[in-house]
């Protein structure tokens, strides 16, 4: 699920959740804070319903970091 989110777009815990099966986003939270190879899966695009960021394995620096940059990436690719 995690590879279907677009480069520089993200969703939130209770989506992805709802999107697997399940009504508990902490479910979803746990497992992607587990995930070893975050470069890979990007759990990086996913964030709290509100649109703020949570915590991150690597460090919140590094995740507001990465969503900045995909985010303009993505608007580069469209124009």
């Amino acid at each position: 699920m995690l590879c279907t989110i677009p480069m520089g777009e993200t969703t939130n815990y209770g989506a992805l959740a709802a999107n697997l099966g399940t009504r508990d986003a902490r479910d979803v939270t746990e497992a992607i804070a587990s995930n070893p190879i975050a470069i890979l899966v990007p759990c990086h695009r996913v964030i709290k319903k509100d649109g703020s960021t949570s915590g991150y394995r690597w460090g919140f620096k590094r995740k507001r970091d990465l969503l900045a940059r995909e985010h303009r990436l993505s608007h580069l690719k469209s124009v």
